[in-house]
């Protein structure tokens, strides 16, 4: 990758029109629970989203796989998608940007309070 594709993002708009030429050879059940995965996996995302397309990549292929074996989507990823894209994300604890924002936020006020009362 190089410096105008990080700046720009063109590899990451490339990738994902991959991504989705990828899905739409899915079954129709495969498909609906790949735009679950998309919407769980987006919240823990950073600024760019850079740090979910190697996760996005591995859950398409588990869906892939799955559909080849001719698995259903229930016994690939269970009942709970957002259980399981959080476990994708780094485990049941794993931060959304929302968390970090908050933390970040409490930081800030708690040392303007600091400043303020000594």
């Amino acid at each position: 990758m190089n410096f105008w594709e990080t700046i720009t993002g063109s590899d990451l708009t490339r990738d994902w029109q991959a991504f989705e030429v990828r899905a739409a050879d899915l079954p129709p059940e495969h498909r609906k629970a790949w735009e679950e995965i998309k919407a769980h996996l987006f919240a823990y995302g950073d600024f760019s989203g850079r740090n979910l397309m190697p996760i996005f990549d591995h859950a398409l292929g588990l869906l892939e796989e799955t559909a080849a074996d001719g698995l259903s989507v229930h016994e690939a990823l269970g009942d709970d998608v957002g259980g399981f894209c959080a476990a994708l994300a780094g485990g049941q604890g794993a931060k959304t940007f929302r968390d970090r924002w908050r933390e970040q936020l409490n930081r800030n006020v708690a040392r303007k309070l600091d400043r303020l009362g000594g």
